[in-house]
């Protein structure tokens, strides 16, 4: 049998800077760690017995490192067995402490849930990204997204979710929640969720999007009448053309190119709003009953 090299121990003698590592180094100086680890452990468990409890700054690194991969709690346990980078960035050691498993990674989210601390660990980066000048707060994006949820009754209630509900978006419908954010419009990172059921009306949530120091907020044609509802703020609103009517546009004329022109940077600036939900379908969101919200970090604000 081939004898075994060094190459697995750190002492290789060429590394190359892979694009993860190169993420997971810029993350590890720009979150600002300190100030999240110091919301939480006021309410981590105090491990007075039995096994002590893995650190809270051991606990979050792994939580964020489900976030930003798309791994599930299984999936994150063995990532940690099977990949070093992964551990190193959790400041784990396989060969002298055990790794967590998927309870022990579950139970911290759940921690997180139950004393809804996602939002506060938003509100903290938000405050250190203010502060090192990459979030502007001079415009916001605003849109919304469906989330799928289970729709069968083949469970031990009988019945579907109770907080999920069914709508209809062009000829086809849709079970299940919405997901409401409000994005920087020069960054685009993300300052305000919201979670309601699928049926809401996406514009009685647009001024629940805004920060308030804003001056521009740019949606889409489904906020159309945003700027004269009761809660309308002094900011400008920039709502997309229906489609029917940017389709009868007559392009040999002279204003309606000037209109075409306006609502394709209106178009280019709303851009920003996709990239957060690329995140949410493809990479953080799992179907599980009654945990959706939970899933996504999103206050329940589901109505009546």
């Amino acid at each position: 049998m081939k004898q075994i090299s060094l190459a697995a121990t750190g002492f290789e003698i060429v590394t190359k800077r892979t694009r993860k590592r190169e993420f997971l180094d810029e993350m590890n100086q720009v979150v600002p760690w300190v100030e999240l680890i110091a919301l939480i452990e006021p309410h981590a468990p105090a491990g007075k017995t039995g096994r002590p409890p893995f650190a809270v700054a051991t606990m979050l690194r792994i939580h964020f490192l489900q976030q930003w991969f798309g791994l599930s709690d299984p999936a994150m346990e063995e990532a940690l067995h099977d990949v070093p980078l992964y551990r190193e960035f959790a400041g784990l050691d396989a060969g002298v402490t055990r790794m967590p498993d998927e309870t022990t990674i579950l139970r911290f989210r759940h921690l997180l849930e139950a004393n809804n601390l996602s939002l506060q660990l938003l509100a903290a980066i938000n405050a250190t990204l203010a502060t090192k000048g990459l979030l502007l707060k001079s415009g916001t994006v605003v849109d919304a997204t469906l989330i799928a949820a289970p729709p069968s009754t083949k469970n031990r209630t009988g019945e579907r979710d109770p907080e999920m509900h069914q709508t209809k978006k062009g000829n086809q419908w849709h079970f299940g929640m919405k997901a409401h954010i409000g994005v920087d419009a020069d960054s685009g990172l993300v300052h305000t969720v919201i979670g309601t059921a699928a049926n809401v009306n996406d514009v009685t949530q647009g001024h629940g999007l805004l920060h308030g120091e804003e001056t521009d907020v740019f949606a889409d044609a489904g906020y159309q009448g945003a700027m004269k509802r009761p809660e309308a703020t002094g900011v400008a609103w920039h709502v997309a053309m229906r489609p029917g009517k940017r389709r009868v546009l007559d392009k040999s004329r002279g204003s309606h190119q000037l209109v075409e022109q306006v609502e394709k940077i209106k178009a280019g600036i709303r851009a920003k709003v996709e990239h957060p939900f690329r995140v949410i379908k493809c990479l953080s969101c799992c179907r599980f009953r009654g945990h959706a919200f939970k899933l996504l970090k999103l206050p329940r604000t589901v109505p009546d």
